[in-house]
């Protein structure tokens, strides 16, 4: 009796995350490292970006704030010139276009509008395509995962059955460790896969306010140049 007793107790503790790494099939192995340093990188892009947004979001408030209590446009630029959040940047586009649309003399209240509308739309375009570079990563990532997982237990189920038969014994002992780790790759694959999800969609969330937030913005803008073209009309 001792001895199906001391087999069942070692195939229980070799049933720990390691010893089923160790004990798996090389495919088995790559498959495991793959979902694990995928599953790093889309921590890093989910850590990194959720950063980023949260420094942009109080950059805007801030320079929101300077851009209602300025004295002048002109006053701004150089500060905006040094900056490169988004809200700075969408600013310098549109005050560019201005400039140059002044600076022509006769100057088609229409089309300027036309040309900045449009310069400040491209403006805030760039800045949310940069922002989401690498959000396709994450969706990627949440996508494939779990069937890179789930081929890496099918691959580990058929090498099972494989030894078992070879073996001819079917008891619990023998067959449980390689099913545990066939079954270990698909849950890493969901460890990788869910983050990632989350990750991807909380950070198009944030996106889209940031984009609706430039917007609103690049309006206000519009409309402040717009009447300024109204009053240089009625002088």
């Amino acid at each position: 009796m001792q001895a199906p007793l001391s087999v069942a107790a070692k195939a229980a503790t070799d049933l720990s995350p390691f010893a089923l790494f160790l004990q798996s099939d090389i495919v088995v192995k790559v498959v495991m490292l793959g979902l694990l340093a995928a599953s790093v990188w889309s921590w890093a892009i989910i850590i990194d970006r959720s950063r980023r947004l949260r420094e942009i979001n109080n950059e805007a408030k801030r320079f929101e704030a300077m851009f209602w209590k300025a004295e002048s446009l002109d006053g701004m630029y150089e500060p905006a010139v040094k900056s490169t959040h988004p809200s700075a940047k969408l600013f310098v586009a549109g005050l560019n276009e201005w400039r140059r649309s002044l600076a022509k003399g006769r100057i088609d209240r229409e089309g300027v509008r036309a040309r900045l509308t449009s310069i400040m739309g491209v403006a805030i375009a760039r800045e949310i395509d940069d922002l989401g570079d690498r959000l396709n990563v994450l969706a990627t990532i949440g996508a494939v995962a779990p069937f890179v997982g789930l081929f890496g237990t099918v691959w580990g189920i058929m090498r099972s059955f494989t030894s078992i038969a070879a073996s001819q014994n079917t008891t619990l002992a023998v067959v449980a460790p390689g099913i545990a780790e066939a079954l270990f790759a698909t849950a890493i694959g969901l460890f990788a896969a869910i983050p990632a999800v989350i990750g991807y969609n909380r950070l198009l969330h944030g996106l889209a306010k940031l984009e609706a937030r430039l917007s609103a913005f690049a309006e206000e803008f519009h409309g402040l140049l717009s009447r300024q073209l109204d009053s240089m009309d009625e002088k």
